[in-house]
């Protein structure tokens, strides 16, 4: 942690901060659910949909080739405005490898207060983003931009996957362990850095790390089951999960690793509204003995957090299991 920045506050333009200012999941899916699915010969080719809540769209294009497609933006989530394009940029793409896919270009969405905001901190944002882009082999195109009096930027993402390898959200069995790639924290730490300016480089480098290399992992181990972790928290994405695979899950609570910072921000009340809406929304869903504290930053709402897969990838934290479901799918939480 380094001291309060003096730099241009661009949290301070935002009412939410990073994926923590997505729509709840409740409110979510009911404005979907009126929504036509696919009909006829596209039921055969649109591999994933919008029917089960996964990370991004796939489309069987030719042969065993997929089309994936995805598109994420959010508010800033740290003050330094070439870190968050850089996080949002790392965020995006994490959609297309949360589906055993590889990015292959990108274009940019920038909302920008240009009379409130000097066009060449939206330079910086930019920068961030492309050298995300580079170090991930991704082409960026180009974009679209508006003004707008809140700041937003991310990207939208197309790759490419094989059609029968998808990492898919509806695809777990009773007996698969869960891994997650990523320590949990993000939350309740941007939230503090919101409020205070403090700076967690250990978050920045968390929101920052590509998680291709999980990705890869998993697809090549023969695993077809996983989602990633962000906005809706490590319960609420987990019951997205189970939900749509027609199963339960068991996590043990001791086994999540969390970041540096992340308990004491959370007894110190940075708590993102987004968390207490995840909790509240999967709640209904929970068996658990664990304490309040600890469920808040089970469902806290991260940002380019990891990716939690149904099998083991060597190097992360098995955090818990998938069990045959006895009526509708539940988590249970194990102190």
């Amino acid at each position: 942690m380094t001291a309060i920045t003096s730099t241009t506050r661009l949290t301070q333009f935002a009412s939410g901060g990073g994926c923590a200012c997505k729509v709840p999941p409740g409110e979510l899916e009911q404005m979907m659910a009126g929504l036509p699915g696919p009909t006829g010969t596209d039921v055969a080719n649109l591999l994933v949909g919008v029917e089960c809540g996964d990370d991004a769209a796939a489309v069987r294009i030719d042969g065993n080739r997929a089309l994936i497609a995805t598109a994420d933006f959010f508010t800033p989530v740290v003050d330094d405005a070439y870190d968050w394009g850089r996080i949002a940029a790392t965020n995006a793409l994490s959609d297309v490898y949360a589906m055993g896919g590889m990015p292959v270009v990108a274009v940019n969405l920038l909302s920008w207060p240009r009379e409130q905001l000097p066009l060449d901190l939206a330079a910086e944002v930019l920068r961030g983003g492309a050298d995300v882009c580079a170090a991930a082999g991704v082409f960026v195109g180009g974009g679209h931009s508006v003004d707008d009096p809140e700041p937003k930027y991310g990207q939208a993402v197309t790759g490419l996957a094989d059609a029968d390898r998808l990492l898919r959200n509806d695809a777990g069995e009773a007996g698969m362990p869960l891994t997650l790639t990523k320590p949990l924290g993000l939350g309740v730490l941007n939230n503090r850095h919101k409020a205070t300016g403090e700076v967690f480089d250990q978050a920045v480098d968390v929101m920052t790390r590509l998680n291709v290399d999980a990705s890869r992992v998993a697809v090549d181990a023969g695993l077809i089951c996983a989602t990633d972790v962000t906005g809706f928290g490590l319960l609420g994405h987990l019951y997205k999960l189970v939900r749509a695979s027609g199963v339960s899950a068991v996590v043990d609570a001791a086994a999540v690793p969390y970041l540096d910072g992340a308990r004491t921000s959370l007894a110190e009340g940075f708590v993102p509204g987004g968390s207490r809406r995840n909790l509240d929304w999967v709640r209904p869903h929970l068996d658990s003995g664990a304490t309040e504290d600890e469920l808040l930053l089970l469902a806290d709402a991260q940002t380019s957090g990891g990716l939690l897969v149904a099998g083991e990838i060597p190097g992360h934290p098995v955090v818990g299991e998938l069990v045959a479901a006895d009526g509708p799918s539940r988590i249970e939480v194990r102190s």
